[in-house]
């Protein structure tokens, strides 16, 4: 996701330093004019304006707080967007921290899987200090559709995400049961595919895991079980703080345990079918 973003900042004419924990990953980056970064902290100097994109919070502090790391590198005033999908907490508390050095964190979790990238599709959804947001812009508008204002509160762009994909794993959950009603029943999945796609259903995240679900190509994976059961896990953290029950997310998170223990982990988070499929009793 990372590298797809980053090639799209390149093709909107900006500036770039790269830097990845993986060396060789940055490597077609800086083929078309990306400069490289041998550390975080020469990346935080660079331009005063660094984006992250990682997999986790552990990562994000680290990459934050972790000697070299942003906090202590970035100049004052410089902005640190955090674009991937992390917990409100930390989210909020890595804010704090950059504040008391005299920086800004945006919060800037995006909408849609690594070909909405590729397409200029991508939703951003972005929320802190108004003058930082008016100075990334640019930089939003470059990798997508259409910029979500969340708010002042970064900890409000971490919900708004955390509370999409919890609706969206409640689909694929859905899914998954609907396929293997009809699959039991002796109907071709295609046909089903067809059926709800040309109806109410007729979305793009219908249209779109519905797919993957009907051919069974999980191993083609936008988005992993081990992300998808990792931001579940933080939507679950969420409603726990703020005393929301979320009883169709606990499905959500069983069938993607599920899926792990099976070996399925880096397949497609609509594995989610396949391991209904199985306790249904089918192939």
């Amino acid at each position: 996701m990372g590298r797809a973003m980053a090639d799209r900042l390149l093709s909107g004419g900006h500036d770039l330093m790269v830097y990845n924990r993986t060396a060789d990953k940055s490597s077609a980056l800086i083929a078309r004019g990306a400069q490289a970064a041998a550390t975080v902290a020469q990346a935080a100097a660079y331009a005063g304006v660094v984006l992250t994109m990682l997999a986790d919070d552990a990562a994000l502090t680290a990459v934050s707080q972790g000697r070299d790391g942003l906090i202590g590198a970035l100049p004052t005033g410089g902005i640190h967007v955090v674009m991937g999908t992390h917990g409100v907490q930390v989210v909020r508390s890595l804010a704090a921290a950059h504040a008391q050095a005299g920086q800004v964190l945006l919060a800037a979790p995006v909408l849609g899987r690594p070909e909405a990238v590729t397409a200029g599709k991508l939703g951003v959804i972005v929320a802190g200090d108004a003058a930082a947001i008016a100075r990334c812009r640019p930089l939003f508008e470059s990798l997508g559709r259409r910029v979500f204002a969340a708010g002042s509160d970064p900890g409000s762009a971490a919900a708004i995400k955390l509370a999409n994909n919890l609706l969206l794993a409640c689909a694929i959950e859905a899914m998954g049961e609907a396929f293997s009603l009809v699959r039991k029943c002796g109907v071709d999945g295609n046909l089903f595919h067809d059926v709800i796609t040309d109806g109410l259903f007729a979305s793009p995240a219908y249209n779109g895991y519905a797919r993957i679900i009907a051919d069974q190509s999980w191993d083609h994976a936008g988005f992993t079980v081990e992300l998808a059961l990792k931001d579940v896990s933080l939507a679950l953290a969420a409603g726990a703080g703020a005393a929301v029950p979320m009883p169709s997310v606990n499905v959500c998170r069983d069938r993607l345990l599920g899926a792990l223990s099976h070996g399925d982990g880096q397949l497609d988070w609509a594995a989610m079918a396949l391991e209904q499929a199985r306790a249904s009793g089918l192939s």
